[in-house]
Protein backbone atom coordinates (compact mmCIF):
# COMPACT_ATOMS: atom_id res chain seq x y z
CA UNK A 1 0.00 0.00 0.00
CA UNK A 2 1.37 2.96 -0.97
CA UNK A 3 1.52 6.46 1.38
CA UNK A 4 -1.43 8.47 -0.56
CA UNK A 5 -3.58 5.00 -0.36
CA UNK A 6 -2.99 4.07 3.36
CA UNK A 7 -3.56 7.69 4.29
CA UNK A 8 -6.95 7.60 2.00
CA UNK A 9 -7.90 4.20 4.05
CA UNK A 10 -7.29 5.47 7.29
CA UNK A 11 -9.34 8.86 6.32
CA UNK A 12 -12.58 6.66 5.46
CA UNK A 13 -11.81 3.54 7.97
CA UNK A 14 -13.39 5.35 10.83
CA UNK A 15 -15.87 8.56 10.97
CA UNK A 16 -14.78 10.09 14.39
CA UNK A 17 -17.29 11.51 16.72
CA UNK A 18 -16.50 15.08 18.25
CA UNK A 19 -17.90 14.06 22.28
CA UNK A 20 -14.93 11.30 22.76
CA UNK A 21 -14.02 10.95 26.20
CA UNK A 22 -12.69 8.06 28.04
CA UNK A 23 -16.23 7.76 29.86
CA UNK A 24 -17.83 7.04 26.49
CA UNK A 25 -15.53 5.67 24.31
CA UNK A 26 -12.42 3.80 26.08
CA UNK A 27 -11.42 2.37 22.48
CA UNK A 28 -11.00 5.31 20.88
CA UNK A 29 -11.11 8.71 22.76
CA UNK A 30 -7.30 9.09 22.18
CA UNK A 31 -7.20 8.52 17.83
CA UNK A 32 -6.35 11.47 15.95
CA UNK A 33 -8.64 12.72 13.55
CA UNK A 34 -6.03 12.49 10.52
CA UNK A 35 -5.52 8.78 11.22
CA UNK A 36 -1.62 9.60 12.79
CA UNK A 37 -0.23 6.85 15.13
CA UNK A 38 -0.77 7.55 18.87
CA UNK A 39 3.48 7.74 20.27
CA UNK A 40 4.24 6.84 23.53
CA UNK A 41 4.37 10.27 24.69
CA UNK A 42 1.31 10.98 23.85
CA UNK A 43 -0.20 8.05 25.25
CA UNK A 44 1.03 8.21 28.12
CA UNK A 45 0.50 11.98 28.60
CA UNK A 46 -3.31 10.82 28.21
CA UNK A 47 -3.23 8.15 31.18
CA UNK A 48 -1.43 5.56 29.02
CA UNK A 49 -0.04 2.62 31.21
CA UNK A 50 -1.35 3.55 34.30
CA UNK A 51 -3.26 0.80 34.64
CA UNK A 52 -0.29 -1.00 34.54
CA UNK A 53 1.44 0.46 37.35
CA UNK A 54 -1.05 0.66 39.72
CA UNK A 55 -2.34 -2.96 39.02
CA UNK A 56 0.93 -4.47 38.84
CA UNK A 57 2.10 -2.92 42.24
CA UNK A 58 -1.41 -2.99 44.16
CA UNK A 59 -3.65 -5.26 43.03
CA UNK A 60 -3.52 -9.55 42.71
CA UNK A 61 -4.02 -11.62 39.70
CA UNK A 62 -6.92 -12.44 41.06
CA UNK A 63 -8.48 -8.97 41.32
CA UNK A 64 -7.85 -8.24 38.29
CA UNK A 65 -9.75 -11.86 36.91
CA UNK A 66 -12.48 -10.49 39.20
CA UNK A 67 -12.89 -7.30 37.21
CA UNK A 68 -12.94 -8.82 34.46
CA UNK A 69 -15.42 -11.36 35.23
CA UNK A 70 -17.56 -8.81 36.64
CA UNK A 71 -17.37 -6.70 33.68
CA UNK A 72 -18.12 -9.55 31.65
CA UNK A 73 -15.67 -8.33 28.57
CA UNK A 74 -17.21 -11.24 26.28
CA UNK A 75 -14.68 -11.99 23.32
CA UNK A 76 -14.84 -9.74 20.48
CA UNK A 77 -13.14 -11.99 17.95
CA UNK A 78 -16.45 -13.78 17.35
CA UNK A 79 -16.83 -16.10 19.88
CA UNK A 80 -18.28 -13.98 22.81
CA UNK A 81 -17.22 -15.84 25.42
CA UNK A 82 -15.78 -14.40 28.76
CA UNK A 83 -12.20 -12.88 28.83
CA UNK A 84 -12.64 -13.48 32.67
CA UNK A 85 -13.80 -16.30 32.77
CA UNK A 86 -11.26 -17.53 30.43
CA UNK A 87 -8.52 -16.53 32.47
CA UNK A 88 -10.25 -18.37 35.59
CA UNK A 89 -9.78 -21.54 33.74
CA UNK A 90 -6.09 -20.94 33.40
CA UNK A 91 -3.74 -23.02 35.50
CA UNK A 92 -3.48 -20.73 38.48
CA UNK A 93 -1.41 -20.80 42.09
CA UNK A 94 2.66 -19.94 42.34
CA UNK A 95 3.31 -23.61 41.94
CA UNK A 96 1.82 -23.85 38.47
CA UNK A 97 4.35 -23.00 35.44
CA UNK A 98 4.42 -20.00 33.83
CA UNK A 99 2.75 -19.78 30.39
CA UNK A 100 1.71 -17.56 27.59
CA UNK A 101 -0.35 -14.94 26.41
CA UNK A 102 -0.82 -14.71 22.92
CA UNK A 103 -2.63 -11.92 20.48
CA UNK A 104 -5.13 -13.34 17.75
CA UNK A 105 -4.39 -10.72 15.03
CA UNK A 106 -4.95 -13.04 12.21
CA UNK A 107 -7.95 -10.79 11.70
CA UNK A 108 -8.50 -12.90 8.16
CA UNK A 109 -12.20 -12.77 8.95
CA UNK A 110 -13.65 -11.41 5.08
CA UNK A 111 -15.94 -8.12 5.82
CA UNK A 112 -13.64 -7.52 9.34
CA UNK A 113 -11.44 -4.88 9.55
CA UNK A 114 -11.84 -3.57 13.23
CA UNK A 115 -8.34 -4.60 15.17
CA UNK A 116 -6.83 -3.04 12.18
CA UNK A 117 -7.72 0.27 13.08
CA UNK A 118 -6.37 -0.63 16.58
CA UNK A 119 -2.84 -1.38 15.71
CA UNK A 120 -2.29 0.77 13.25
CA UNK A 121 -3.05 3.63 15.13
CA UNK A 122 -2.92 3.02 19.03
CA UNK A 123 -0.88 -0.27 19.57
CA UNK A 124 0.40 0.53 22.69
CA UNK A 125 -3.39 0.32 24.02
CA UNK A 126 -2.77 -3.52 22.96
CA UNK A 127 0.13 -3.75 24.80
CA UNK A 128 -0.66 -2.19 27.99
CA UNK A 129 -4.00 -4.70 27.51
CA UNK A 130 -1.61 -7.96 27.36
CA UNK A 131 0.43 -6.61 30.02
CA UNK A 132 -2.53 -6.82 32.35
CA UNK A 133 -3.88 -9.96 30.54
CA UNK A 134 -0.40 -11.42 31.22
CA UNK A 135 0.11 -10.37 35.15
CA UNK A 136 -3.61 -12.18 35.38
CA UNK A 137 -2.29 -15.36 33.80
CA UNK A 138 1.10 -15.31 35.43
CA UNK A 139 2.51 -15.62 31.69
CA UNK A 140 5.76 -15.53 30.72
CA UNK A 141 5.51 -14.38 27.25
CA UNK A 142 3.32 -12.70 25.31
CA UNK A 143 3.03 -13.16 21.14
CA UNK A 144 1.09 -11.23 18.86
CA UNK A 145 0.07 -13.45 15.88
CA UNK A 146 -0.44 -11.17 13.18
CA UNK A 147 -2.33 -11.51 9.97
CA UNK A 148 1.15 -11.74 7.49
CA UNK A 149 -0.57 -9.19 4.98
CA UNK A 150 -0.69 -6.50 7.68
CA UNK A 151 2.46 -5.00 6.71
CA UNK A 152 1.37 -1.59 8.10
CA UNK A 153 0.38 -2.91 11.74
CA UNK A 154 3.23 -4.77 12.07
CA UNK A 155 5.69 -1.93 10.90
CA UNK A 156 3.46 0.16 13.77
CA UNK A 157 3.61 -2.54 16.55
CA UNK A 158 7.18 -3.06 15.79
CA UNK A 159 8.58 0.35 16.45
CA UNK A 160 5.63 0.68 19.68
CA UNK A 161 7.27 -2.62 21.38
CA UNK A 162 10.60 -1.17 21.36
CA UNK A 163 9.41 1.81 22.67
CA UNK A 164 7.58 0.38 25.10
CA UNK A 165 11.06 -1.85 26.16
CA UNK A 166 13.04 1.57 25.84
CA UNK A 167 10.79 2.77 28.86
CA UNK A 168 10.61 -0.25 30.67
CA UNK A 169 6.90 -1.19 30.15
CA UNK A 170 8.02 -4.18 28.88
CA UNK A 171 10.64 -6.99 29.77
CA UNK A 172 11.88 -7.19 33.56
CA UNK A 173 10.18 -5.95 36.84
CA UNK A 174 7.52 -3.46 34.93
CA UNK A 175 6.98 -0.52 36.71
CA UNK A 176 9.10 -1.72 40.18
CA UNK A 177 6.65 -4.21 40.64
CA UNK A 178 8.75 -7.61 40.12
CA UNK A 179 6.76 -8.83 37.41
CA UNK A 180 9.00 -9.85 33.75
CA UNK A 181 6.86 -9.70 30.71
CA UNK A 182 7.69 -9.07 27.28
CA UNK A 183 5.69 -9.40 24.69
CA UNK A 184 6.88 -10.66 20.19
CA UNK A 185 5.42 -10.20 17.23
CA UNK A 186 4.66 -12.95 15.09
CA UNK A 187 4.01 -12.96 11.76
CA UNK A 188 1.36 -15.68 10.46
CA UNK A 189 1.36 -17.45 6.89
CA UNK A 190 -2.04 -15.91 5.94
CA UNK A 191 -4.57 -19.02 6.54
CA UNK A 192 -8.01 -18.73 7.79
CA UNK A 193 -8.12 -21.38 9.73
CA UNK A 194 -5.31 -19.93 12.34
CA UNK A 195 -8.42 -18.17 13.95
CA UNK A 196 -9.32 -21.29 15.73
CA UNK A 197 -7.09 -20.77 19.14
CA UNK A 198 -5.34 -24.95 18.50
CA UNK A 199 -4.46 -24.10 15.18
CA UNK A 200 -2.87 -21.09 15.70
CA UNK A 201 -0.98 -22.34 18.76
CA UNK A 202 0.07 -25.42 16.26
CA UNK A 203 1.51 -22.35 13.51
CA UNK A 204 3.09 -20.26 15.93
CA UNK A 205 4.91 -23.67 17.11
CA UNK A 206 5.98 -24.40 13.39
CA UNK A 207 4.01 -26.56 12.89
CA UNK A 208 0.73 -27.61 10.21
CA UNK A 209 -2.18 -25.30 11.33
CA UNK A 210 -4.32 -27.72 12.03
CA UNK A 211 -6.94 -27.71 15.35
CA UNK A 212 -6.24 -29.89 18.07
CA UNK A 213 -8.53 -31.87 20.02
CA UNK A 214 -9.54 -30.55 23.47
CA UNK A 215 -9.24 -31.54 26.35
CA UNK A 216 -6.60 -30.77 27.15
CA UNK A 217 -7.41 -27.10 26.62
CA UNK A 218 -4.97 -24.38 26.12
CA UNK A 219 -5.30 -22.68 29.56
CA UNK A 220 -3.72 -26.08 30.85
CA UNK A 221 -1.68 -27.00 27.92
CA UNK A 222 -1.07 -24.54 25.04
CA UNK A 223 1.66 -23.19 23.31
CA UNK A 224 4.53 -25.52 23.96
CA UNK A 225 2.73 -27.79 26.57
CA UNK A 226 1.95 -24.41 28.89
CA UNK A 227 -1.06 -22.85 29.92
CA UNK A 228 -1.90 -20.66 27.16
CA UNK A 229 -4.44 -17.36 27.03
CA UNK A 230 -5.71 -16.70 23.37
CA UNK A 231 -7.88 -13.15 22.79
CA UNK A 232 -8.47 -10.89 20.18
CA UNK A 233 -7.08 -7.62 20.08
CA UNK A 234 -10.14 -5.84 20.54
CA UNK A 235 -10.99 -8.32 23.79
CA UNK A 236 -6.94 -7.20 25.52
CA UNK A 237 -7.77 -3.27 24.60
CA UNK A 238 -10.44 -3.37 26.63
CA UNK A 239 -8.37 -4.67 30.26
CA UNK A 240 -6.98 -1.09 30.34
CA UNK A 241 -10.51 1.03 30.74
CA UNK A 242 -12.22 -1.96 32.97
CA UNK A 243 -9.50 -2.02 35.63
CA UNK A 244 -9.10 2.01 35.78
CA UNK A 245 -13.00 2.57 35.98
CA UNK A 246 -14.47 -0.52 37.26
CA UNK A 247 -16.48 -3.44 35.92
CA UNK A 248 -20.06 -1.03 36.66
CA UNK A 249 -18.41 2.05 35.37
CA UNK A 250 -18.12 -1.18 32.13
CA UNK A 251 -21.45 -2.79 32.71
CA UNK A 252 -23.27 0.85 31.65
CA UNK A 253 -21.82 2.23 29.07
CA UNK A 254 -24.33 -0.03 26.77
CA UNK A 255 -26.65 2.81 28.33
CA UNK A 256 -29.40 -0.76 29.10
CA UNK A 257 -29.81 -1.44 25.39
CA UNK A 258 -28.80 -5.04 26.37
CA UNK A 259 -27.12 -7.17 29.28
CA UNK A 260 -23.86 -7.05 27.88
CA UNK A 261 -21.52 -4.03 28.95
CA UNK A 262 -19.39 -1.98 27.62
CA UNK A 263 -18.72 -0.82 24.02
CA UNK A 264 -17.96 -2.21 20.48
CA UNK A 265 -16.17 -1.44 17.32
CA UNK A 266 -18.99 -1.42 14.59
CA UNK A 267 -18.99 -1.06 11.44
CA UNK A 268 -20.21 -1.66 7.72
CA UNK A 269 -19.15 -2.50 4.39
CA UNK A 270 -20.41 -3.14 1.20
CA UNK A 271 -22.56 -1.15 -1.39
CA UNK A 272 -22.89 1.67 1.34
CA UNK A 273 -21.93 5.00 1.19
CA UNK A 274 -19.50 5.41 3.65
CA UNK A 275 -17.86 2.17 4.43
CA UNK A 276 -16.43 2.47 7.89
CA UNK A 277 -16.16 1.88 12.37
CA UNK A 278 -17.67 3.28 14.89
CA UNK A 279 -16.80 2.61 18.78
CA UNK A 280 -20.39 2.64 19.77
CA UNK A 281 -22.62 1.24 22.48
CA UNK A 282 -22.48 -2.75 22.58
CA UNK A 283 -26.53 -3.03 21.59
CA UNK A 284 -26.53 -0.21 18.85
CA UNK A 285 -29.31 -1.26 16.40
CA UNK A 286 -28.23 -2.36 12.81
CA UNK A 287 -30.31 0.77 11.54
CA UNK A 288 -28.25 3.31 13.51
CA UNK A 289 -24.52 1.50 12.06
CA UNK A 290 -26.20 1.91 8.29
CA UNK A 291 -27.28 5.18 8.91
CA UNK A 292 -24.16 6.08 10.19
CA UNK A 293 -22.58 4.84 6.74
CA UNK A 294 -24.60 6.99 4.50
CA UNK A 295 -27.17 4.04 3.64
CA UNK A 296 -26.95 2.38 0.34
CA UNK A 297 -25.38 3.56 -2.90
CA UNK A 298 -27.80 4.89 -5.56
CA UNK A 299 -31.13 4.69 -3.28
CA UNK A 300 -30.29 0.70 -3.99
CA UNK A 301 -32.66 -1.64 -1.93
CA UNK A 302 -31.33 -3.90 1.33
CA UNK A 303 -32.05 -7.62 0.74
CA UNK A 304 -30.43 -9.01 3.60
CA UNK A 305 -26.73 -8.62 6.05
CA UNK A 306 -24.80 -10.38 7.51
CA UNK A 307 -24.09 -8.57 11.38
CA UNK A 308 -20.30 -10.07 11.67
CA UNK A 309 -18.54 -11.14 8.99
CA UNK A 310 -18.69 -13.81 6.71
CA UNK A 311 -19.22 -16.83 8.81
CA UNK A 312 -22.63 -15.49 10.13
CA UNK A 313 -25.89 -15.90 9.17
CA UNK A 314 -27.44 -13.70 6.72
CA UNK A 315 -30.86 -11.25 8.46
CA UNK A 316 -33.28 -9.86 6.72
CA UNK A 317 -34.14 -6.06 6.48
CA UNK A 318 -36.77 -6.44 9.42
CA UNK A 319 -34.03 -7.84 11.98
CA UNK A 320 -32.44 -4.17 11.54
CA UNK A 321 -34.43 -2.63 14.43
CA UNK A 322 -32.71 -5.47 16.97
CA UNK A 323 -29.73 -4.58 19.24
CA UNK A 324 -26.96 -6.07 18.16
CA UNK A 325 -25.64 -8.19 21.23
CA UNK A 326 -24.85 -11.84 21.40
CA UNK A 327 -27.44 -13.37 22.74
CA UNK A 328 -29.87 -11.47 20.85
CA UNK A 329 -28.55 -11.93 16.99
CA UNK A 330 -28.18 -15.81 18.11
CA UNK A 331 -31.41 -15.79 19.00
CA UNK A 332 -32.20 -15.21 15.10
CA UNK A 333 -29.97 -18.07 13.86
CA UNK A 334 -27.33 -15.96 13.14
CA UNK A 335 -24.26 -14.60 15.45
CA UNK A 336 -22.84 -11.12 16.53
CA UNK A 337 -19.35 -12.48 15.38
CA UNK A 338 -17.10 -9.77 14.87
CA UNK A 339 -19.75 -6.87 14.54
CA UNK A 340 -19.05 -5.52 10.85
CA UNK A 341 -21.83 -5.48 9.08
CA UNK A 342 -22.07 -6.61 5.41
CA UNK A 343 -24.70 -5.44 2.94
CA UNK A 344 -27.05 -7.41 0.19
CA UNK A 345 -28.48 -5.43 -2.06
CA UNK A 346 -31.56 -6.61 -4.00
CA UNK A 347 -29.78 -6.29 -7.28
CA UNK A 348 -27.32 -8.79 -5.66
CA UNK A 349 -27.64 -12.46 -6.83
CA UNK A 350 -27.76 -14.55 -3.74
CA UNK A 351 -26.28 -17.95 -5.48
CA UNK A 352 -23.25 -16.09 -6.62
CA UNK A 353 -22.43 -14.26 -3.53
CA UNK A 354 -22.57 -18.00 -1.65
CA UNK A 355 -20.44 -19.20 -4.27
CA UNK A 356 -18.50 -16.53 -3.45
CA UNK A 357 -17.99 -17.42 -0.18
CA UNK A 358 -17.63 -21.27 -0.02
CA UNK A 359 -15.09 -20.88 -2.38
CA UNK A 360 -12.97 -18.92 0.24
CA UNK A 361 -14.01 -21.12 2.51
CA UNK A 362 -13.60 -24.61 1.25
CA UNK A 363 -9.73 -23.29 -0.06
CA UNK A 364 -9.26 -22.24 3.64
CA UNK A 365 -10.07 -25.51 5.17
CA UNK A 366 -7.58 -27.03 6.67
CA UNK A 367 -8.28 -30.83 5.57
CA UNK A 368 -8.36 -32.48 8.90
CA UNK A 369 -12.07 -33.64 8.98
CA UNK A 370 -14.20 -35.25 5.75
CA UNK A 371 -17.44 -33.04 6.10
CA UNK A 372 -15.23 -29.81 5.62
CA UNK A 373 -12.27 -31.19 3.38
CA UNK A 374 -14.79 -33.01 0.90
CA UNK A 375 -18.41 -31.44 1.71
CA UNK A 376 -17.13 -27.56 1.02
CA UNK A 377 -15.69 -28.31 -2.31
CA UNK A 378 -18.68 -30.15 -3.25
CA UNK A 379 -21.04 -27.46 -2.17
CA UNK A 380 -18.81 -25.05 -4.40
CA UNK A 381 -19.34 -27.20 -7.25
CA UNK A 382 -23.45 -27.20 -6.98
CA UNK A 383 -23.23 -23.22 -6.78
CA UNK A 384 -21.33 -23.17 -9.71
CA UNK A 385 -23.68 -24.94 -11.39
CA UNK A 386 -26.86 -23.59 -10.48
CA UNK A 387 -24.88 -20.06 -11.11
CA UNK A 388 -24.88 -20.99 -14.43
CA UNK A 389 -28.47 -22.24 -14.46
CA UNK A 390 -26.86 -25.47 -15.38
CA UNK A 391 -28.23 -27.08 -11.78
CA UNK A 392 -29.61 -30.26 -11.88
CA UNK A 393 -32.86 -31.63 -9.70
CA UNK A 394 -32.07 -32.13 -6.05
CA UNK A 395 -28.92 -30.04 -5.94
CA UNK A 396 -30.60 -27.55 -3.53
CA UNK A 397 -31.85 -30.33 -1.30
CA UNK A 398 -28.39 -31.44 -1.73
CA UNK A 399 -26.73 -28.05 -0.72
CA UNK A 400 -29.40 -28.48 2.62
CA UNK A 401 -27.31 -31.74 3.56
CA UNK A 402 -23.89 -30.95 3.08
CA UNK A 403 -24.38 -27.41 5.19
CA UNK A 404 -26.68 -29.75 8.09
CA UNK A 405 -23.53 -32.35 7.61
CA UNK A 406 -21.14 -29.19 8.34
CA UNK A 407 -23.26 -28.11 11.74
CA UNK A 408 -22.11 -27.84 15.00
CA UNK A 409 -20.57 -30.97 16.45
CA UNK A 410 -20.18 -32.67 13.68
CA UNK A 411 -16.71 -31.31 12.42
CA UNK A 412 -13.22 -31.06 14.55
CA UNK A 413 -13.71 -27.09 14.62
CA UNK A 414 -16.12 -24.42 14.24
CA UNK A 415 -14.72 -23.69 10.46
CA UNK A 416 -17.15 -25.73 8.59
CA UNK A 417 -20.03 -24.55 10.58
CA UNK A 418 -18.81 -21.12 10.43
CA UNK A 419 -18.92 -22.31 6.85
CA UNK A 420 -22.30 -23.87 7.05
CA UNK A 421 -24.27 -21.07 8.60
CA UNK A 422 -24.68 -18.38 5.68
CA UNK A 423 -25.68 -21.10 3.33
CA UNK A 424 -28.41 -22.48 5.74
CA UNK A 425 -29.72 -19.13 6.24
CA UNK A 426 -29.20 -18.07 2.16
CA UNK A 427 -31.19 -21.35 1.52
CA UNK A 428 -33.51 -20.32 3.64
CA UNK A 429 -34.72 -17.20 3.19
CA UNK A 430 -34.28 -16.93 -0.61
CA UNK A 431 -34.75 -20.74 -1.77
CA UNK A 432 -36.26 -19.60 -5.26
CA UNK A 433 -33.14 -17.61 -5.86
CA UNK A 434 -31.54 -21.14 -5.82
CA UNK A 435 -34.21 -23.14 -7.66
CA UNK A 436 -34.26 -20.75 -10.65
CA UNK A 437 -30.83 -22.53 -11.43
CA UNK A 438 -32.08 -25.89 -12.05
CA UNK A 439 -32.66 -27.13 -15.80
CA UNK A 440 -36.14 -26.57 -16.64
CA UNK A 441 -36.97 -24.70 -13.73
CA UNK A 442 -40.29 -22.84 -14.08
CA UNK A 443 -40.17 -19.31 -13.01
CA UNK A 444 -38.59 -15.74 -13.67
CA UNK A 445 -35.08 -15.87 -13.90
CA UNK A 446 -33.26 -13.46 -11.40
CA UNK A 447 -31.68 -9.72 -12.50
CA UNK A 448 -28.09 -10.45 -13.64
CA UNK A 449 -25.91 -9.88 -10.80
CA UNK A 450 -23.45 -7.53 -10.91
CA UNK A 451 -19.92 -8.09 -9.97
CA UNK A 452 -19.08 -10.16 -6.47
CA UNK A 453 -16.09 -8.03 -6.05
CA UNK A 454 -18.08 -5.15 -5.70
CA UNK A 455 -19.25 -6.27 -1.89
Amino acid sequence: MSQRDGLRYRSRLMQLASDRSPETHPLTWRLHDDGRVVELADYVNRDGYRTVRDTLNHRSRQDVIKAMKEANVRGRGGAGFSAGLKWSLTLQGDDMPRGYLVCNADEMEPGTFKDRLLMEQQPHLLIEGMILAGYANNSRLGYIFLRGEYVESARVLTRALAEARENGWLGDNIAGSGFDFDIILHTGAGRYICGEETALINSLEGKRANPRAKPPFPGQSGAWGKPTVVNNVETLCNAPAVMQHGADWFQQLSGGRTDDGGTKLYGASGLVNRPGLWELPIGTKGQEILDLAGGLRNGRKLKAWLPGGASTGFLLPEHLDLPLDFDTVGEQGSRLGTGLITVVTEDQSMVSLMRNLEQFFARESCGWCTPCRDGLPWSVKLLQALERGEGEQGDVELLDKLAADCGPGLTFCAHAPGAAMPLETALKHFRHEFEQGVRHSQGVAHADPIPVGDL
